[in-house]
């Protein structure tokens, strides 16, 4: 077992680059499955995530060629499986996305049940009305989704709610069938615009991905080949960004798209940070104490639920009671628990959390629940003083590319520590 261990009490200096975006990465793999020939895939976060997407796409007969740790070559030419491992597919969440790309591709997948982060219920249940609105049949049961179609016709579809991952589910499922989709309520996270561009680089016909209504007219088949590069990962940027107000430091965070990351710009200003934007790199920097801030995560672009943990920090040594309210996942707070071990003052009931800011916090020994929450807790062991060990790193291995390295040359004292 693994762990990192962070001697704090460090104000982090520098300039960090940011890899491409993991819930990109994990859409856009499966995505070549629609495809019959070879893509070349670039600007990939070399995480645990993406690796196992690999594993899996080659259990189905994709042959995949690293070029560099953030470089693959992948011919989909002999898909000739139906059935995708399940100790695998169980591991992560984003492994959904291969009954989307596989009812296009072979009318036919079986997947484990996804796993990932335990946030509490996550239903699939607009994915599977995706799915049957376009004529898939889908059975859930013994631990695993088989879905089966013999041939996907376009329809109109109403998410009940807003989700990305079923935004882009019918999305993959919807760009060979016949005629066309439209998803309404649509999702519109930067990621969803990002495996639409790269569908539509293959000769999908996709318009609307950003809105909230997505139109799909299918087309017969995709090109044969082409090149990609992975859209920059707006939550790596904006966890630095929080680092850098947490640790009243200053950090230039490079390959960035500063729109993206509006909503986390405006509450560092509202909490008495500074933001610079440079176009592809934004400054972020204070030297004095946070001031209190209310939080509610929604939906882009809204406050993201995935920088919820790294806000969360940033509060706990504000000045003043902050209050926020986790209007997405209902087991985002178990972070809390953690950082009062470290001296924070925080209560957290339901989907509210009430943060009494402190003016320093403590190493202790901490756990990650889960990705977000792993990023949270390291930026709180950078801050705090004294020794901080962070358990259950894997959690942040499956997001985070190469991350104590990257804080290390921000000036952090961070080790990995195999135990």
């Amino acid at each position: 077992m693994e762990k990192l261990v962070i001697s704090g009490g460090t104000r982090l200096k520098g300039e960090v680059t940011i890899s491409g975006a993991k819930n990109a990465a994990v859409a856009i793999l499966p995505a070549t499955l629609l495809l019959k020939g070879i893509y070349t895939i670039n600007n990939l976060p070399n995480i645990s995530d993406v690796k196992i997407t690999c594993d899996i796409l080659q259990d189905l007969g994709a042959k995949i060629t690293w070029n560099t740790p953030n470089e693959i070559t992948i011919d989909t030419r002999e898909i000739d499986g139906n059935e995708a491992p399940l100790d695998k597919t169980s591991k992560f969440r984003a492994s959904y996305y291969l009954i989307g790309a596989m009812l296009g591709r072979r009318g036919q997948i079986e997947v484990g049940l996804p796993g990932g982060c335990n946030l509490g219920a996550r239903p699939i249940d607009q994915h599977i009305k995706g799915f049957e609105l376009l004529g898939a049949k889908v059975e859930v049961g013994q631990g695993k989704i088989s879905a089966k179609a013999k041939k996907l016709v376009g329809a109109p579809i109403y998410m009940d709610v807003v989700s990305v991952g079923a935004t882009i589910n019918v999305m993959l499922a919807s760009v060979l069938a016949e005629g066309t989709t439209t998803i309404d309520n649509a999702a519109k996270e930067p990621h969803i615009v990002d495996v639409a561009n790269f569908l539509n680089t293959m000769g999908a016909d996709i318009r609307g991905a950003g809105t909230d209504v997505i139109k799909i007219n299918g087309v017969k088949e995709l090109k044969s080949e082409g090149t990609y590069s992975v859209v920059p990962d707006q939550i790596e940027a904006g966890t630095f960004m929080l680092a850098a107000i947490a640790t009243k430091g200053d950090i230039l965070i490079k390959n960035c798209i500063s729109e993206h990351l509006d909503c986390i710009t405006a509450k560092i200003l509202e909490i008495g940070g500074n933001v610079e934007d440079l176009g592809d790199t934004i400054r972020v920097w204070t030297n004095k104490r946070p001031n209190k801030a209310n939080i509610k995560t929604l939906p882009y672009p809204g406050f993201p639920t995935d920088m919820q943990p790294q806000m969360g920090v940033v509060l706990s040594i504000a000045d003043g009671t902050s209050i926020i309210n986790e209007s997405i996942w209902e087991s985002r707070f178990q972070y809390t628990n953690e950082l009062n071990k470290m001296g924070a003052h925080i209560t957290a009931q339901g989907k509210t959390a009430i943060f009494e800011g402190v003016k320093e916090l403590s190493g202790a020994p901490v756990y990650a629940s889960d990705l977000r929450a792993g990023a949270a807790l390291l930026i709180a062991g950078i801050v705090a003083k004294g020794t901080t060990e962070l358990y259950n790193i894997n959690h942040i291995d499956r997001g985070y590319e190469h991350i104590e390295q990257k804080f290390r040359n921000l000036g952090a004292n961070i080790e990995r520590v195999s135990e």
